[in-house]
């Protein structure tokens, strides 16, 4: 969004803008952005949801590729606002496919009605804020004009691909796709020949799915990852029945659970156990499912470096037991950290599929790109031909999607100059100059099992624009020390996350991007500690104004205009 564009915005606004203004606008029709949404209806607000694609989903909509998948439990990640929602849905797998999951998001909005405040293929190109009528006003590309007392932009952490900057990229001949961008019709890999550009978790996705069809897949590796095995399978009827039986116990637990999973913390130091029995449980926890490799570990596996180096040493040795090319196994064994550096992938038959005979592997440190010409990639060394070029390489994480909304703030402030050096908010949901805007789901928010922190944090932004309203105010805005506090909490607790610094989740994959905190190290415990303090305290973290009144006018925390 260039300046002169949001200037132009910004003086079409004054002249001729939407007569309505409206209590809230949602960007974006994700998990997160659905419930903002249902929680406005709730409260008889009126409201509208602007999101880009054609469809609801977020980023179950956009990522289509063949074998995306939940893996978080199914029925973990769906909403838990609604018990007869939560009887009536039965999901078929643990960890149900992307056809699955958007099926769910189209029938959660039909049945509560919220489709017809929606307005689908509205990519956001503006949000300016007017501090005279304490306004936004939100300009989309398919010429939607809408202006709002409050914005929300639920736009995600995965929202916005990223394909590296590789020379000649633009003169390949065949077909390239980004896995975040899959086209709605199915792809035919029958016969081709296909190169996967990234072996993230959803790469470890399509080896697999695809090996079987395309005359030959070269997969080009960056960095090798700790993949374990998903171990899905179908949901049970006994299962159902039990699921249905246990809401309101599911629910509480989820709601409380520090990874937002049903999952049991094992409370046991490795340290402490025998060696033999060790590795008797490693056994286990291989064979366990999805994230419970994480969370039921060994409760020192993050924290202690023996314990995590062996943990690492059993599944170098299973990875050399499945993959039959010593060579090709030596590269998919991480060297350059442990178990959850890394966000672990989670796959099914990925290792395996690297026994077929039309499946290769070319580790890019070994062997890098040097362009991508009009028939396929050349490396260092030499060229390989392609009909196909699949980029799995992952996003612009954190505030990827918020820097492109061209959100304007008080006094023309740019988010994405204000955040140059990297976000600073307060608890992952609202930023100093921008009075008024929320960001649920976005930068410092959690980490863990996503609706379950970012649904904290909509029931927080809900009922902070609540508590605005009902006091008479029009006007809601982070003070500085609390933005301060908790930014300089999330960049000085680095050292609690499991993650290295090369991770995306500190956007060191994109050049030229600051490399700063984008997760929440405290964990989900510490946000929603400090959730429940402001709303003890009726929200003492905020300034409260009426529209076009100076700072020094507004109110912190209690309080109500006849008290300012």
């Amino acid at each position: 969004m260039s300046e002169s564009t949001v200037e132009a915005d910004a003086a079409a606004d004054r002249e001729d803008g939407p007569a309505e203004t409206l209590d809230v606008v949602v960007v974006g029709a994700g998990v997160t952005g659905i419930y903002q949404l249902y929680r406005a209806r709730q409260s008889h607000l009126s409201a509208k949801l602007l999101e880009a694609g054609g469809g609801v989903g977020g980023v179950w909509y956009w990522n289509r590729y063949p074998e995306a998948r939940f893996d978080s439990e199914s029925y973990t990640y769906g909403y838990l606002f609604s018990k007869e929602l939560w009887e009536e849905w039965e999901w078929s797998e643990q960890y149900a496919g992307q056809p699955e999951i958007e099926r769910y998001f189209n029938h959660v909005v039909d049945r509560f009605g919220l489709r017809r405040d929606i307005v689908f293929d509205a990519p956001v190109t503006s949000a300016v804020f007017d501090e005279t009528t304490g306004t936004w006003t939100v300009r989309a590309g398919n010429g939607t004009t809408l202006r709002t007392r409050f914005l929300v932009a639920a736009t995600g952490n995965l929202s916005v691909p990223f394909i590296p900057p590789v020379a000649g990229r633009e003169d390949f001949r065949g077909a390239q796709h980004h896995t975040s961008r899959w086209p709605s019709t199915p792809i035919d890999f029958t016969g081709k020949r296909v190169a996967l550009v990234g072996t993230g978790s959803s790469g470890v996705q399509v080896v697999p799915a695809i090996a079987g069809e395309v005359a030959s897949l070269t997969v080009y590796q960056q960095k090798a990852d700790w993949v374990t095995p998903l171990h899905n399978r179908p949901v049970t009827p006994e299962e159902q029945q039990a699921l249905k039986a246990d809401f309101e116990r599911i629910r509480d637990t989820l709601n409380t659970s520090p990874s937002g999973f049903l999952h049991t913390l094992n409370p046991v130091s490795g340290a402490d156990v025998a060696p033999e029995e060790r590795q008797k449980f490693y056994e286990k926890i291989w064979n366990s499912p999805g994230f419970t490799k994480l969370t039921e570990h060994y409760r020192d596996m993050t924290s202690n470096p023996e314990v995590n180096a062996e943990w690492c040493a059993f599944m170098a040795d299973k990875i050399r037991g499945i993959v039959a090319d010593p060579e090709t196994a030596r590269r998919l064994i991480p060297t350059d950290g442990g178990y959850g550096a890394r966000r672990p992938p989670f796959g099914t038959g990925y290792y395996e599929a690297y026994n077929r005979p039309n499946v290769s592997l070319v580790a890019l440190p070994e062997e890098p790109i040097v362009r991508i010409t009009e028939t396929g990639i050349e490396t260092t060394a030499g060229l390989r031909e392609f009909d196909i070029i699949i980029w799995g390489t992952g996003y612009d994480f954190g505030t990827g999607a918020l820097n492109r909304l061209g959100v304007r703030g008080k006094r023309g402030l740019a988010l994405e100059e204000y955040w140059a050096d990297g976000p600073a908010t307060y608890l992952g949901v609202a930023a100093v100059g921008f009075p008024n805007f929320f960001f649920p789901g976005g930068p410092h928010g959690a980490t863990g099992n996503n609706p379950r922190y970012a649904g904290d944090q909509a029931d927080f932004v809900h009922d902070a624009l609540m508590r605005t309203r009902e006091r008479g105010y029009e006007v809601i805005e982070v003070e500085e020390s609390a933005e301060r506090e908790w930014t300089d909490l999330m960049n000085d607790s680095s050292s609690l996350s499991i993650f290295q610094r090369a991770s995306y989740f500190y956007g060191s994959n994109i050049p030229g991007k600051a490399v700063r905190q984008l997760l929440n190290p405290t964990g989900r415990w510490k946000l929603q500690q400090l959730i429940r303090e402001a709303q003890g305290d009726d929200y003492p973290t905020f300034r409260f104004s009426k529209a076009g009144e100076t700072p020094g006018a507004a109110t912190t925390g209690g309080g109500s205009p006849a008290e300012a």
